[in-house]
């Protein structure tokens, strides 16, 4: 399997997590055709993959209000018809329905979506490998 993977970081641990759930695919045999900013996509890495990863980090009043910081960006994204899609965001408190909000975002571009998972940016190499486990464990029911 092939995945790009797009990633909107202001601190970087949204960024991280993009390059550890990267590495973990990659462990499994998976090839990444790109790790790019969401602002600035990389067009061919997501035309050439399989499945398109989307992270970003959530923005919120402690426990109210959280989204998915620059939902907009994800809805700009180009056409991903044909391709799956799978989300994950950052976090420090509570990810609110980020995770939803994002999965809309990226059907409106054409994705199939497969789902996506919260990371506590206390505990991302966990739960950057259970991002993984589970996209593998996803991807290869289908």
């Amino acid at each position: 399997m092939k995945a790009a993977i797009l990633v909107e970081s202001l601190t970087g641990n949204t960024w991280k997590a993009g390059e550890l759930i990267a590495a973990n695919l990659q462990q499994e045999g998976w090839s990444i055709t790109g790790l790019s900013p969401v602002k600035q996509p990389d067009h061919s890495s997501i035309q050439e993959a399989d499945t398109v990863i989307v992270g970003t980090w959530v923005h919120g009043l402690f426990v109210v209000g959280q989204a998915p910081w620059a939902v907009d960006r994800l809805r700009a994204l180009p056409s991903m018809a044909g391709k799956q899609a799978v989300s994950f965001c950052t976090f420090a408190l509570n990810p609110g329905k980020s995770l939803d909000v994002m999965a809309q975002a990226l059907e409106s571009c054409g994705a199939q979506v497969l789902g996506g998972l919260a990371l506590h940016r206390g505990k991302l190499a966990a739960h950057a490998e259970e991002f993984a486990a589970r996209l593998i464990d996803n991807t290869a029911a289908k």
